[in-house]
């Protein structure tokens, strides 16, 4: 009976064993065992490696010997061999697992150095491209005072071709250089200072997807995500919208879930990084059918009017209110709008006209509300038209660049700093009764239009003292007393106590302005 047993259990061995072993990719190796009885006819795979072959051997030949010699003992005495089968079994395959896993802690290790080769073998390729440009920004600098005037126009050329990042390597501006070579490093210096600066200002609209919304509050944490602006609102969040699966503007994915959701923005609640959404007035039209959208603007009329003087026809006209808004990421420093660029077609085709008023429509912008009202100056319409198929103008405007931190030591007098265009200088510290008075100058390089006087944003900089244990101290109040057209002088208040020797002055501002300009047209405005 044992020895049947033992014969069943010798039997379920003659199949194929697999062993994967993990050195140059998986290697699949077979051995098979067949035949039967004390004589198993065994054939080993010839790629098998040597190592496993003699484990595999030893493992087989040992199960034989027991079966063969031993038969009669494990009669007598009742010896299972199938134990010890799986002992020897054991044996083998836990080795090969202790060998496998070694294996693999190598190719790991190997790993890793190739990774780490890698990576030093691109920072040595980084840093000899990094010479090999300055090299050739050099050589071309040199090439400005060429006698040869073609090389001069090249080098210039060149120049401007190698990008915002040769401005580290071009000469300072107080060097001592040839008249030639000066008013072409100039040409130079500006236009790669204004591409660098276009290139730090994100004037497209921020792309938002609502291909997975499917609810108010979905959707509303959709657009934060994409643009940073948060909304505060008392709507149930579960209100259900319709995902979108194309990717929309701002202001035109907020539009759609506000449409669904009978919401409206209210510009005077929120702040400057959040907006607030009330119920909207019951006949207000829908957001998406009133607006135009163009770059980062949003443009809507929100009311016509016209006069019609009986003995002084010059004094005819129509008035269109348009409400501007942008996005609160990124308010506008300047921002006009033409009025020779108006023009508009009226529904009985014929041509609407401005009128002859001025020259440029301003536009008064405030980073805490992100919206402001603009009127039109129309003729009046001959006729009797029912509405303004088309109106359209080009919006003009400065916007800013990032923000970047100015920090100047109060124990340093005339301490001052440059960042891009913008330098900051700390002229004075003094004792105004128990306060302390710090007088700032800011100085904007080609400042253009950006420090007109009508213009606020350089007085809601972030300003501040950090004193010396790291806490903050908020302005008090500030007082200008001077403005040019390339700069400005402020006269911030603190209460710093006696710790104004050991504190340093903080102040936050955008260091580039850049011009903008984007055409618009609106449609099918109704006349009254």
């Amino acid at each position: 009976m044992l020895s049947g047993k033992w014969q069943s259990g010798l039997n379920a061995w003659k199949c194929t064993l697999k062993m994967d072993f993990g050195t140059s990719g998986t290697v699949r190796r077979r051995l098979k065992s067949t035949g039967s009885g004390s004589d198993p006819g065994l054939h080993f795979d010839p790629t098998l490696d040597g190592y496993y072959s003699m484990r595999v051997v030893w493992f087989m030949r040992t199960v034989t010997a027991i079966h063969a010699r031993h038969q009669c003992c494990s009669l007598r005495t009742g010896f299972r061999l199938a134990t010890l089968v799986w002992v020897l079994f054991i044996s083998l395959t836990f080795h090969q697992a202790l060998v496998n896993q070694s294996l693999a802690q190598d190719k790991s290790e190997e790993l890793k150095q190739s990774d780490a080769g890698q990576g030093e073998k691109a920072d040595a390729d980084t840093e000899a491209a990094r010479r090999a440009f300055r090299a050739d920004v050099l050589e071309w600098v040199d090439e400005l005072d060429s006698p040869t005037l073609r090389v001069r126009k090249e080098a210039e050329r060149s120049l401007l071709a190698a990008g915002p990042d040769a401005l580290e390597y071009l000469p300072r501006e107080d060097a001592v250089l040839s008249i030639e070579k000066s008013e072409r490093l100039a040409r130079v210096r500006k236009a790669l200072k204004t591409d660098r600066a276009k290139a730090d200002v994100d004037t497209k609209s921020t792309r938002i997807k609502l291909d997975k919304a499917t609810n108010l509050g979905d959707a509303l944490a959709a657009i934060s995500l994409a643009s940073g602006i948060q909304f505060e609102h008392d709507a149930d969040p579960s209100t259900p919208v319709n995902p979108v699966a194309a990717p929309l503007s701002f202001w035109h994915a907020l539009d759609i879930v506000l449409d669904q959701a009978n919401l409206d923005v209210n510009f005077y609640g929120g702040g400057t990084e959040t907006l607030r959404l009330d119920p909207r007035a019951e006949k207000r039209p829908s957001r998406v059918d009133s607006a135009a959208y163009v770059g980062v603007y949003r443009l809507e009329p929100t009311s016509v009017s016209s006069r019609r003087n009986l003995r002084q026809t010059e004094l005819n006209r129509l008035n269109v209110v348009v409400e501007v808004s942008w996005e609160p990421r990124l308010t506008p420093i300047g921002l006009t709008i033409p009025v020779a660029q108006i023009s508009g077609k009226l529904d009985d085709n014929a041509i609407l006209k401005p009128q002859e008023s001025s020259q440029t429509i301003p536009v008064t912008t405030n980073a805490a509300i992100a919206f402001s009202e603009v009127y039109f100056p129309l003729q009046l319409p001959a006729g009797q038209p029912s509405e303004i198929s088309s109106l359209s103008g080009i919006i003009n405007a400065l916007l800013p660049g990032p923000k970047k931190s100015f920090e100047i030591p109060l124990s340093e007098p005339n301490g001052k700093k440059k960042i891009d265009a913008m330098s900051v200088q700390l002229e004075s510290v003094r004792v105004d009764g128990p306060l302390h008075e710090i007088r700032v100058a800011v100085e904007l390089d080609k400042a253009g239009r950006a420090l007109e006087s009508h213009r606020s944003w350089i007085f809601e900089n972030e300003a501040y003292v950090r004193l010396k244990d790291g806490t903050k101290a908020e302005r008090l109040g500030f007082e200008v007393y001077r403005q040019t057209e390339s700069g400005v002088g402020v006269g911030y208040r603190f209460d710093l106590g006696d710790e104004a020797d050991e504190a340093t002055f903080v102040y936050r501002s955008p260091t580039s302005i850049v011009p903008n300009e984007v055409p618009f047209v609106i449609q099918d405005i109704p006349l009254p």
